[in-house]
């Protein structure tokens, strides 16, 4: 009886052995199966393209996809978060990914000028007076503004900037938390503002200014402490970074960290956090169509390059700008627009769209049947804007 229990013991711990090297093999197989495939797919160009459209169904058509119906020709479209939103004589219509609307608010806005980051949409009415913040598709809140918006920037905690012209200062610059509450102004009495951000810390305004009272314009970037600014402004200003003779400053960006971007006509420059400038990109020497700091840690450069006698490719060329890793991306073709969220690259190609991330991989292709003239973009949703819709497509 005992050498009995002894043999169905051996027997049982030879299935269980027999399952085990059977499930090994199968995990190994995958394993390997999953590595040829990755090195293909990273490697093999004309692999990779067949495996994007036919296994990963990146390819996207016109006419099917979900789509939003456009009522009126001169209707302003947003994308933000996970929404596209569509204003039209004061109703602004918001509608989620698969394109059903979710909300309809009302804004007292003729002429909107946009701004969104993480949650939050600000919404103001160009050359005039009004503000609305908006956290998902509700109005957190609202303010009538003394003077004309020239301009308005959201960081991604709610705190807002807005850039007013048309006082007794040349530019006034009005800054709130994200429960609306006025934290400080900031007025400006010979230079323009280009371009405004708030770093995620919500500890510092940087802003952009251009002078031009002197013989030769001059470009300066300016680091406001929001804290002091509220109880002794005369000390606010921390930093003040005055650009080359010949350098015109376009925009400027707080990354993570409170790494500071600086775009300008020739070239895009980094402020660290301890005060230190470096260069990231240079233009002067390369056909650069377009570049952009409105991004999420990158900054691109779309490069022109001959493929034939009379065709081109387009090389993104996205720079990390925490660590200055590089990374490229070609389209074969070339770029009439492109457009930026903080993870999201869109390149308009005429009647194609490819759609990438800032780590240079594709997300999407979209193909047109026609010449695609708009596109609203963020991390999560675009929009294809025609003339009576506009088509959705997820990233």
């Amino acid at each position: 009886m005992k050498d009995f229990w002894i043999e169905q013991e051996n027997v049982s711990k030879k299935s269980i052995n027999k399952k085990k090297i059977i499930i090994l093999i199968i995990i190994a197989i995958l394993t390997i199966a999953t590595i040829t495939v990755s090195a293909i797919y990273i490697n093999n160009k004309e692999a990779r393209n067949w495996i994007d459209k036919n296994i990963l169904q990146k390819e996207k058509t016109q006419n099917n996809l979900p789509s939003i119906e456009i009522e009126e020709n001169n209707s302003n479209v947003y994308a933000f978060n996970r929404y596209i939103g569509v204003f039209s004589k004061n109703n602004f219509s918001i509608y989620n990914s698969v394109g059903n609307k979710e909300n309809e608010l009302t804004l007292e806005i003729t002429k909107p000028i946009f701004n969104s980051n993480n949650r939050y949409l600000a919404v103001a009415e160009e050359k005039g007076q009004k503000l609305y913040i908006i956290e998902d598709n509700n109005i957190l809140w609202e303010k009538d503004i003394e003077g004309n918006i020239a301009q308005v920037t959201i960081n991604k905690n709610g705190y807002v900037a807005v850039t007013i012209v048309d006082t007794i200062h040349k530019t006034v610059i009005e800054v709130y938390d994200n429960h609306g509450e006025h934290l400080f102004s900031a007025k400006l009495a010979t230079t323009r503002v280009v371009a405004t951000s708030i770093s995620e810390d919500n500890k510092y305004l940087a802003t952009a200014e251009i002078d031009t009272s002197g013989t030769m314009v001059q470009s300066n970037v300016k680091i406001i402490s929001i804290e002091e600014s509220k109880s002794n402004p005369q000390d606010a200003i921390k930093k003040i970074y005055n650009g080359e003779n010949g350098d015109l400053i376009t925009n400027i960006k707080y990354q993570e960290k409170n790494k500071l971007l600086c775009m300008y006509s020739n070239k895009i420059t980094l402020i660290k956090s301890n005060g230190t400038v470096e260069i990231l990109q240079e233009f002067n020497n390369k056909k650069v169509s377009f570049a952009s700091i409105e991004l999420s840690n990158h900054t691109i450069t779309v490069e022109e390059k001959s493929s034939g006698i009379f065709t081109a490719d387009s090389v993104v060329n996205i720079i990390n700008s925490e660590n200055k890793s590089k990374s490229l991306y070609t389209a074969e073709s070339v770029t009439k627009e492109i457009y930026t969220s903080s993870n999201a690259i869109a390149l308009n190609l005429g009647s194609e769209v490819e759609f990438i991330n800032t780590s240079g991989w594709l997300l999407k292709k979209y193909i047109a049947e026609q010449e695609i003239t708009n596109i609203v973009l963020s991390d999560s949703v675009a929009g294809i804007i025609y003339r009576d819709k506009i088509e959705i497509i997820n990233l």
